[in-house]
């Protein structure tokens, strides 16, 4: 995954792509004054060193900025591990995450619609605000962008841009309460410390937003801790906005300052076609004007199959396969997992768990009994509780590989 685009013109690695590095490590490179021209760490190679604090088997899509996926048999854990969580990051670390900074790290509260502008330091979050902890699910808008056809630009995840891990901190609408909201507040958005890809200082890579009604959810958190840890580097460290069920980009990294709007936000990937969704149905490869888009908000209904792992091969006389997974709805509960392994023909029910709380997935379980040898797919499909099921194959298409919830499906071979 070498790129030219880590290296200054004398084939040196930048200050920036150190910065990343670091950020990654979570540990400096020691010598990293004496690293020859041109060479990459091992860290960054396809086999990534552990101390990448990933899994091996995780997938990188992109190294500038950081994107990586996990792949479904990974995410079997009821609470997703930090070293098997996807990284979506639209720009490069921040340049000091060292421990004074996190330390001294502040949030302010402002905008056109806040009574007073405050800021809070770590300290102040932690004394003067009730503690809250939720299981939350998050979940890139281009998860399963892959499965698009015609093929639309952006990285091409497949089914593991989506976690959901113990998030702790305070809610949103206590700090909102405390500053005081105008009558005419109708939008918060976030700004973090990522820096842009162009290392230009006026320049946001992302500042993303949600409407009042969502930012006043309980589950909608300043969180300081993931899996009742100091919050990684990678997943936005010390401070990141949690707002599950919507898209993750609206859970800002690295989290700085929350504006609350007296207009929908403008931050950047707040414009333009970002995150957004053609208004009405659109036929494969046509884009229309961006005036006929709207702002993804809930995501879709969805499940995955962590087990077994594609590839599976049973014994000609181990014919029953246990299936199980996760599924989650946005906004919604999952009312329904089903399985099926004759490409849909027929659909079994699974047992289905309910949610530790509002906004986790919800794990399920089946068994499926194949009937001889041979190849076979084993698919699942949810249905949230408004009566809408994942589409089998692909969903309306849009030109901005959005939003796909195709059912899932895993190919296991029963021996002759």
């Amino acid at each position: 995954m070498a790129s030219s685009s880590l290296f200054n013109r004398r084939g040196f690695l930048r200050q920036s792509a150190l910065a990343s590095i670091t950020g990654l490590l979570g540990a400096p490179i020691v010598y990293a004054r004496n690293l020859p021209a041109h060479y990459l760490p091992l860290v960054l190679e396809p086999d990534p060193n552990p101390l990448l604090d990933k899994d091996k088997a995780m997938i990188v899509l992109n190294d500038k900025p950081w994107n990586v996926e996990t792949p479904p048999h990974l995410l079997d854990d009821a609470v997703t591990p930090a070293s098997r969580m996807f990284v979506r990051n639209n720009g490069l670390y921040p340049a000091d995450l060292s421990e004074k900074t996190l330390a001294n790290w502040t949030l302010t509260v402002n905008g056109e619609s806040v009574k007073q502008t405050k800021t809070y330091s770590l300290a102040d979050l932690k004394k003067r605000f009730k503690t809250y902890t939720y299981q939350l699910v998050l979940e890139c808008a281009g998860n399963g962008r892959a499965g698009y056809f015609p093929k639309t630009a952006g990285n091409q995840w497949t089914e593991g841009a989506v976690s959901c891990a113990e998030w702790t901190g305070v809610r949103l609408k206590d700090l909102l309460a405390d500053v005081g909201l105008k009558a005419d507040a109708v939008y918060i958005g976030y700004y973090g410390r990522d820096q842009h890809l162009s290392l230009d200082p006026t320049k946001s890579p992302i500042s993303r937003g949600v409407p009042m009604k969502k930012a006043l959810e309980d589950e909608t958190l300043i969180a300081w801790a993931m899996n009742g840890q100091p919050i990684p580097a990678a997943h936005g460290a010390p401070l990141r906005l949690v707002i599950g069920g919507w898209p993750a980009s609206v859970s800002g990294k690295w989290l700085h300052t929350i504006a609350v709007r007296n207009k929908v936000h403008d931050g950047t990937k707040m414009t333009g076609k970002s995150y957004k969704v053609p208004i009405n149905p659109t036929a494969p490869g046509v884009d229309p004007p961006e005036d006929q888009f709207k702002i993804i908000e809930s995501m879709p209904v969805k499940s995955v199959i962590t087990f077994p792992q594609t590839g599976l091969q049973l014994p000609a006389d181990g014919r029953t396969v246990s299936l199980r997974g996760h599924a989650w709805a946005g906004d919604r509960t999952v009312r329904e997992v089903q399985v099926s392994h004759d490409f849909g023909a027929t659909w079994q029910r699974a047992d289905l768990k309910p949610a530790r709380n509002r906004l986790a997935w919800q794990h399920w379980s089946a068994k499926i009994t194949l009937p001889q040898p041979g190849y076979y797919e084993l698919w699942a499909r949810a249905t949230d509780d408004a009566g809408v099921s994942q589409p089998m194959v692909m969903p309306q298409w849009n030109p901005e590989g959005y939003c796909n919830n195709a059912c899932h499906r895993v190919a296991v071979k029963v021996g002759a």
